[in-house]
C-alpha cells in the first residue's frame, strides 16, 4: 500500500494527504466500530433491561469522558510524544478489548446494581482506551504530514471515526435484536484486534527528545480554542447519550437512522470543505459551521418526524466536524512542536469536558423540562461556541 499523497492532488486539498494517513484511518475506523455499536444499545440498555432513568443513563454514557479527563488525554499525550505513537495506539487498543471483557461481566453479576456499576466500570475504561488510539493517530498524522497540514490529519481521522459510529450504530442495533447484549460485548473484544494488526504493520515515528512542558501548561495554550470545542460538543454528546430514548419516547424505532445521519453529515461535510481550516484560518470556518449546528440542534428538539431529526443530525455532524478541526488547527498553531501530542490530548480534553458533563445535566434537563429541552440547550451553546470563534478571527 502506497503511502505517498497522488502528484494529482492539489498541495491544499484534503485528498493530498489521504495516502498517508490511510493505514492510521483503517486504524481508527477498525478500533472505534465497537464504541459505535454500543451507541444505541447502551442507552437502552440501562434503561430498559436495568430498568434506570434518564439520569442514570447520562451517567452511564458521560462516564466514559470523565475518565478520559481524569486519566487518558494526559496519560496518552505523554506515552505519544515519550514513547510514540506506535506504543500509545497498541495500547489503547488492547484496553478497549478489555471494555468488552467487562461487559461479559456485567451480564454475569446478579442483581441490576452490581451489573450497572460494571458498565460504568467499563465506560470508565473506554474513555481511556479511546483517549489512546485518537491521540496517537493524531499525532503519528501529524509526524507523517507535517504540522502544516494539521487540519486535513484531523479532517482524515475524524472521517475515519465517524464512519465507525455511523457503520456501527445500525450494526450494534442489529446484533443487539439478535444476540442481545452478549454479541456487543463479543464484538468489542475480538474486533479491536484486527485494528491491532493493522497498527502494528504501520511504520512507527521515532519520540520526540526534546523537553515537554507540563500538560497543564499545554492545557493553558489551547484553552481559548478548547473552550469554543466545549460548547460545540454538547448537541453532540445530547445526539450520543440521548437521541436513542428520543426516539423510543416520540414512538420512532430505533434511532440507528439518526446516529447514521450525524456521521454521513460529518463525512460529506470533510470531503466537500475540509481543506479550508488549514487554507483560510480554522477560526473562521467553525464560526460559521457552529450555525449550521444550532440549526440542527432545534431541528431535533423541534422535529415532528424521524425525517426532520435526522436531517438535524445531519446538520449537526456537517457543523461539529468542521467546527472540531477548525478549532483544532488553532489548538496546534498555540502548542510548542515538541508537545503536539499532549496538545492534541489537551485540545479533546475540553470536549471530554463537554460530554461528560452533558451526560448527567442533560439527564437533569431531559427529567425536569423534557428531552426536546436538552437539543434547544444545545443549539445555545453552538452560538456560544459561534461567539468565541469569531472573536478568535477578530485577535
Amino acid at each position: 500500500m502506497s503511502t505517498a499523497p497522488s502528484s494529482a492532488a492539489p498541495a491544499d486539498s484534503l485528498f493530498s494527504a489521504f495516502g498517508p494517513l490511510l493505514p492510521l484511518m483503517a486504524m481508527v475506523f477498525i478500533g472505534y466500530i465497537p464504541m459505535g455499536m454500543a451507541l444505541p444499545v447502551l442507552p437502552r440498555h440501562v434503561h430498559d433491561a436495568l430498568g434506570q432513568g434518564t439520569f442514570v443513563v447520562g451517567v452511564v454514557m458521560g462516564a466514559q469522558y470523565l475518565s478520559a479527563i481524569l486519566l487518558g488525554r494526559g496519560w496518552s499525550g505523554a506515552v505519544t510524544d515519550l514513547r510514540g505513537p506506535r506504543a500509545a495506539a497498541l495500547g489503547g487498543l488492547v484496553g478497549a478489548c478489555g471494555v468488552g471483557a467487562v461487559y461479559f461481566a456485567s451480564l454475569a453479576l446478579p442483581g441490576p446494581s452490581l451489573s450497572l456499576a460494571t458498565l460504568v466500570a467499563g465506560r470508565l475504561a473506554t474513555g481511556v482506551a479511546e483517549a489512546f488510539i485518537i491521540t496517537a493517530a493524531l499525532s503519528w498524522g501529524m509526524a507523517r504530514v507535517g504540522p502544516a497540514h494539521a487540519g486535513k490529519v484531523i479532517g482524515w481521522i475524524g472521517m475515519a471515526l465517524f464512519a465507525a459510529y455511523g457503520l456501527g450504530a445500525p450494526i450494534g442495533a442489529a446484533v443487539h435484536a439478535r444476540f442481545g447484549f452478549e454479541g456487543i460485548a463479543l464484538a468489542t473484544v475480538l474486533v479491536p484486534l484486527l485494528a491491532f494488526v493493522v497498527a502494528r504493520r504501520i511504520p512507527t515515528v521515532a519520540p520526540t527528545q526534546a523537553k515537554r512542558p507540563p500538560f497543564y501548561r499545554v492545557l493553558g495554550a489551547v484553552k481559548l480554542p478548547g473552550a469554543a470545542l466545549t460548547l460545540a460538543s454538547f448537541g453532540y454528546a445530547a445526539i450520543n447519550a440521548f437521541v436513542a430514548l428520543l426516539f423510543v419516547q416520540r414512538g420512532w424505532g430505533s434511532a440507528a437512522l439518526a446516529f447514521t445521519s450525524l456521521g454521513a453529515g460529518f463525512i460529506a461535510a470533510r470531503l466537500l470543505v475540509g481543506h479550508l481550516p488549514d487554507r483560510v484560518g480554522g477560526a473562521r470556518v467553525a464560526g460559521w459551521c457552529m450555525l449550521a449546528e444550532a440549526l440542527g440542534q432545534a431541528l431535533i428538539g423541534l422535529a415532528p418526524g424521524v425525517l426532520v431529526a435526522c436531517a438535524g443530525a445531519a446538520l449537526t455532524g456537517a457543523g461539529y466536524a468542521l467546527a472540531f478541526q477548525g478549532f483544532g488547527v488553532e489548538a496546534v498553531r498555540r502548542a510548542p512542536p515538541q508537545s503536539r501530542g499532549a496538545a492534541m490530548g489537551g485540545y479533546v480534553v475540553f470536549q471530554d469536558l463537554s460530554m461528560g458533563l452533558a451526560g448527567p445535566l442533560g439527564g437533569w434537563l431531559a427529567l425536569h423540562a423534557g428531552l426536546q429541552a436538552v437539543y434547544l440547550v444545545a443549539a445555545a451553546g453552538a452560538l456560544g461556541a459561534a461567539g468565541l470563534a469569531w472573536w478568535m478571527v477578530r485577535r
